[in-house]
C-alpha cells in the first residue's frame, strides 16, 4: 500500500453511512456512536463475569486455566495491590511481559485499579521498550518476573465513556525512535468490541478462540481478547506450543485469530495433520504492515479454505488509532484478496483526501466511535494526523461505488 504526503488544502470526499439503524446514532459532531454502551469497560466485563462465572475465561496451553470467577478474583487482588502502592484513577501502569494467562491477569488488574494500562510489546528491543515506558510516564510496571501485586480485592467503578482506558503504542504515526502512544477511551474500546461482536455474529454459547496475535497490540487485545470475553467465550493462548494441531483438538478450538503471516507459517503443519474440521471462524488481522506478507493473501485464503472447510474467513484491517478495526471483508470466496482491504463496518465511516478523491482514489481517512482523539503527550503528531473528527491514515487506497476499499500499489506502510 502506498504512503502519501498530505497536502494542507487537499480535497476531501466523504463516504457517509446511509440508513443508520440499530444502536448507532449520529452525534452532533457528525460521528456515529453506539447508544447502548456500558459506562466503562470494567462494567461490561463485571457483568459477563457474573453471567459466565464457571466458564473457562482463559486457557494457557501448558499453564494456568482460569474460569471467569478465578480470573476476576485474581485481577481484583492485583488491583488491590496496586492501590496499596499508591496507584489510582488515571495513573498509568505498564504491562510488559510475554503473552499468557499472567498477561491477562496483569492487564485486567491494572484496569480494575482505575489505572490506564500501557501495553508494551514483549518483542520490542529492550532499549525501545524502556523508551516506551519512559514516554508513557508509567507510575508502575508489571513485568514478567516475581509475584504480581496482591492485596484485598478492589474494583474501581468511577470511569466514564470519555475517559482514557488504554494506551497502545504504534510505530506508524511518526518517523522517530520512540513509537507514538495512542490514547483509547472506554468509548473507543466498547465501540470496537460491539462492532466486532456484531459483524462476526459471535454467539454466547461459549466460543473457544485460539488467539495467536500479540496481546500487547490492539488487534490482539481490543479485537480478540475483549470481544471473546464480551460473549462469555474462552481465550486460548499457546505461547511456545510445540504442536498447534494438537491444541486445536485438545482445546476444542472453533475460532482462530492471527495475522496472514502467522497463518502462512502454520499451513504446512496443519496440512499434514488435517485437524481443522471443528473450526468455524478464521479471523485474519490485516494491519497496515500485513498486506505484503510472504504468502499472497489469495493463495493463503485458498489454503485455509482447504484446511478449515467448515470455517468462514474474515480479514479485518485497522490501525492502532482506530482500535485495530475499521474495514472488514468476508474473504471465504474472495477472488482478489491481494488488494482488497474491505468495507467499513460498525460505526466506522470513510473519506478520501487528495486531488483524485473525486474519482475514488486518495488518502484514506477514518472516523467513528472507535477512533482515537489524539496521541499521548504529542500535540504536533496529533495535529498532523487528526483533523476534526477524521484520522488521516497516510495510506493510498481506492473506494468503488459499493464502498469496497482496495490498497493501491506502492510502498508498503511499515508498522507493528
Amino acid at each position: 500500500m502506498a504512503h502519501i504526503e498530505r497536502e494542507p488544502d487537499a480535497t476531501i470526499i466523504e463516504f457517509p453511512t446511509n440508513g443508520v439503524a440499530g444502536p448507532l446514532r449520529r452525534g452532533a459532531d457528525g460521528v456515529l456512536r453506539y447508544g447502548d454502551l456500558h459506562p466503562a469497560l470494567t462494567e461490561l466485563l463485571d457483568l459477563r463475569v457474573h453471567a459466565f462465572t464457571n466458564r473457562e475465561a482463559v486457557v494457557e496451553v501448558g499453564g494456568p486455566r482460569l474460569t471467569y470467577r478465578e480470573l476476576w478474583h485474581s485481577a481484583s487482588r492485583i488491583a488491590g495491590g496496586l492501590q496499596d502502592r499508591g496507584i489510582g484513577y488515571g495513573d498509568r501502569v505498564a504491562v510488559h511481559m510475554p503473552t499468557g494467562a499472567r498477561w491477562v491477569q496483569a492487564f485486567l488488574g491494572a484496569l480494575l485499579s482505575g489505572a490506564v494500562p500501557v501495553l508494551v510489546p514483549d518483542a520490542l528491543p529492550g532499549a525501545v521498550a524502556d523508551r516506551v515506558i519512559a514516554d508513557s510516564r508509567a507510575d508502575f510496571v508489571l513485568g514478567p518476573d516475581g509475584p504480581l501485586p496482591d492485596s484485598t480485592a478492589y474494583i474501581d467503578d468511577g470511569a466514564a465513556l470519555a475517559d482514557p482506558a488504554l494506551l497502545c503504542y504504534t510505530g506508524t504515526a511518526v518517523r522517530q525512535p520512540v513509537p507514538a502512544g495512542v490514547e483509547l477511551t472506554n468509548e473507543n474500546l466498547l465501540s470496537a468490541v460491539s462492532s466486532v461482536v456484531g459483524a462476526l455474529g459471535l454467539p454466547v454459547d461459549g466460543i473457544r478462540n485460539l488467539v495467536l496475535l500479540p496481546l500487547a497490540h490492539a488487534s490482539g487485545c481490543v479485537d480478540q481478547l475483549l470481544p471473546t470475553f464480551a460473549v462469555g467465550g474462552t481465550v486460548v493462548l499457546a505461547p511456545g506450543a510445540r504442536s498447534l494441531a494438537e491444541v486445536l483438538l485438545a482445546e476444542r478450538v472453533d475460532t482462530v485469530s492471527a495475522t496472514p503471516r502467522i497463518f502462512a507459517g502454520l499451513v504446512p503443519e496443519l496440512r499434514a495433520s488435517q485437524v481443522g474440521a471443528g473450526v468455524r471462524r478464521i479471523s485474519k488481522a490485516c494491519h497496515r504492515s500485513e498486506r505484503a506478507a510472504a504468502a499472497a493473501p489469495a493463495t493463503l485464503t485458498a489454503a485455509l479454505r482447504g484446511l478449515f472447510p467448515g470455517a468462514r474467513q474474515w480479514s479485518v484491517w485497522g490501525a492502532t488509532e482506530t482500535s485495530g478495526i475499521g474495514l472488514m471483508v468476508d474473504d471465504t470466496e474472495l477472488a482478489d484478496a491481494e488488494s482488497t482491504l474491505g468495507f467499513a463496518f460498525g460505526g466506522t465511516e470513510l473519506a478520501l483526501a487528495g486531488p483524485q478523491a473525486g474519482v475514488g482514489r486518495g488518502e484514506l481517512l477514518c472516523r467513528g466511535p472507535n477512533v482515537s482523539r489524539r496521541y499521548w503527550n504529542d500535540p504536533d503528531a496529533s495535529a498532523a494526523r487528526f483533523s476534526g473528527s477524521w484520522f488521516h491514515t497516510g495510506d493510498l487506497v481506492s473506494i468503488d461505488a459499493d464502498g469496497l476499499v482496495r490498497a493501491e500499489p506502492g510502498r508498503r506502510v511499515s508498522g507493528w
